[in-house]
Order: C-alpha cells, then structure tokens, then sequence
C-alpha cells in the first residue's frame, strides 16, 4: 500500500491505543512507526530486479518487526513517564503500529515478505488496490480530525470504517470468485495458477489472471455483472523463452517473485535484440508497468544484462481504455476487449469484436 496510507493506518491506530493518554503524540507516533518499514525504499540492491523483489523484505518481516516493538516496548516503559500506561498497552501500541504494515501489504497484489529470512514467495492475498481512496480516506480524516481539532477519538471511526471495507472488498471477491468458478471448470483451468485481484481504485471490478502452460487468460468480473457470462481472453505467455530466462540470476529471481505471472518476448526493435520479461500482475495487457530487459542476443549467442526496468510503448488508445474501465465497473456492458489495445505480435487468440 502507499506510504501516505500507512503513515494513516499507524497514525490511527496511536489515536486508538494510547490517544486518551498521550493526545497527539499518540497519533504522530503513530504515522512515523506505520511508514517505518518502507525507509528500505532508499536501499539500491545493485540492479531493477534486485530492487523491486527484495523491497518489502527485511524491513516487513514479522520476525522483525515483533522483535523491534519488543524493544521498543521495554525502551518505553522504562524512559517514558508512565501516564498510566503499562507494559501490555506500550506492547499493543508498537505491534499493531508496526505489524499491521506488512499484513496491509499481503492484502495488495505484490504481497510481501511476511516470513524473511525465509526462502518462501510474498504473502499475498489481494482485497484493495495499492492506492485505494476509499480505503484510505476515512484514516486520513480521523486523523486530521485529531491533529486539528483535538478529538482523538475520530482515529476510532476512521480506523472502523476502514476495516469495514476490507470486510466489504472480501464479500465482492468471495462473489466474483463464486462466478468465475464454472468458467474456469469448463475450459479445464479450475486447477491451474491464478490471481484475482481488484482493478484501479474500486472493489466493484475484478481482474482474474489465469496461467495455463505457454497461455494466460484475462477475465473481468464485477459485482453488478449478474448473470452475465465472463468473457475470456487468452494471450501468448512466451513460455519457450522461459528457459533462457531462467538460465540467469535475475531471471530467477524474478521467477521467485512474480511465478507463473511472467510473459516473455524478443523485443526486436531494440540493436542487438532484448529478452524482456514482464510481470503480468499489475496492469492490463497493453498496459503493463513492470517489465525487465533481461539478456541480449550478440552474435546469435545471449548474454545476460544487468536488469533495466522497461517502458511499454505509449499507445493512443489509452484514453478509451481508461473510459471503458470506467463504464465496466457499474454494467457488464461494454467490454474492455483487452486484446484490441496489446500489440498483435503476442496476443495468441482472436476474440470476437466488442
């Protein structure tokens, strides 16, 4: 989730556990222990694939975050006048400040690493978008309420109506799934790898991504489709390109990452030819923010590259994308048509016209 977010979520939940003792101090507190984790930003691991798999690492363990609000527990209780707070309470203010980072992470697509140092994926289990204003904004206003008005109390009601979305985001992705089960059954896919995650700032549309060998599937189901059947549209996932991937340190890294969420291709427009990989996790196709140049081909032999992050081509239909995903979150109608904004070179599986 965002920092500003976090800084929200930590900054109300002092105003819960200690605002009626400490005020405002709580509730800054609060905001500077919620954003802690995500200082490991500023750490350059050497390449873009080391950077972006090994952020949210250390820093949003649970191992370590439980150990440094242990301390921070034992430091506050001896340094700080006791105000009437005990040891539970100072224990409760810097777990829940500091532990509920990483849990809100593992609840956005990208996950984290809840269990470093160890050798397991991100945890992740998608119910809100990485920015998410109706999340966000009942934190920021019980905590600007606090700040500027002095009523503390309104971190309760934020935090409150908060944790109310996330019981809402569950109910709509338990329905989506609920729909998306009998599609999947027919084509043979209920067993096979997949992600179902809510799409930009809402939790009325979904975004289903499915793997399936040298294949994946893109479906959108929203909570106001109704009877109204999925439509699926496959796409080329490059899996012969796989190994050549896999055969360097990078390409395995991010195999570790992102799983059987990676597309690869021979970006030709480039001199000499790129191997690129992207993360099919985040984005649509056409649309895809994360993609690495992982080797080269000199020589007719490929070496391997220090992995750059890379830009998909801008593309004119990105206004009308935009609009359409707009229209789809109220009405099954009309269909984004995925396939319509990608380049043809890769898309596998002509759908029929929207």
């Amino acid at each position: 989730m965002d920092s500003l977010t976090q800084a929200a979520l930590g900054a109300a939940i002092g105003g819960t556990v200690l605002g009626r003792r400490l005020g405002r101090k709580a509730v800054l507190l609060g905001a500077v222990l919620g954003t802690l984790p995500d200082l490991d930003v500023i750490i350059d691991y050497g390449d873009a694939v080391a950077n972006i798999t090994r952020h949210r690492g250390f820093s949003h363990s649970l191992f370590v975050l439980t150990g440094l609000a242990a301390a921070l527990t034992l430091l506050a209780a001896r340094l700080i006048p006791a105000r009437g707070i005990g040891l539970r309470r100072w224990a409760a203010f810097f777990g829940l400040c500091l532990l509920t980072h990483p849990l809100l992470d593992a609840l956005t697509t990208y996950g984290t690493q809840l269990w470093w140092p160890l050798d397991v994926r991100p945890t992740a289990h998608p119910l809100v978008f990485i920015i998410d204003p109706l999340y966000s904004l009942p934190l920021l206003a019980g905590v600007l309420i606090a700040l500027i008005g002095g009523r503390v109390g309104a971190t309760r009601l934020g935090l409150a109506l908060s944790c109310a979305y996330l019981v809402l985001s569950l109910g709509a992705k338990t329905l989506v799934e609920s729909r998306l089960e009998p599609e999947l059954a027919e084509r043979g896919l209920a067993k096979a790898p997949r992600l179902v995650q809510p799409t930009p700032f809402n939790i009325l549309l979904w975004r289903a991504t499915v793997a399936d060998d040298n294949r994946y599937h893109e479906i959108l189901v929203g909570v106001f489709d109704g009877d109204h059947r999925p439509r699926v549209e496959t796409f080329s996932r490059g899996a012969e390109w796989e190994p050549l991937a896999l055969a360097g340190r990078a390409g395995r890294r991010l195999d570790w990452f992102a799983g059987p969420f990676l597309r690869y291709e021979i970006d030709e427009r480039t001199t000499p030819a790129t191997l690129v990989a992207t993360d099919l996790r985040l984005g649509f196709p056409g649309f895809h923010p994360f993609r690495y140049a992982l080797a080269e081909r000199s020589a007719e032999a490929w070496q391997p590259l220090t992995p750059t992050r890379q830009l998909e081509t801008p593309r004119r239909d990105d206004g009308e994308a935009i609009r359409r995903l707009g229209a789809r979150l109220l009405s099954p109608e009309p269909q984004l048509c995925l396939g319509r904004f990608v380049d043809p070179s890769w898309w596998l599986t002509a759908t029929p016209a929207c």
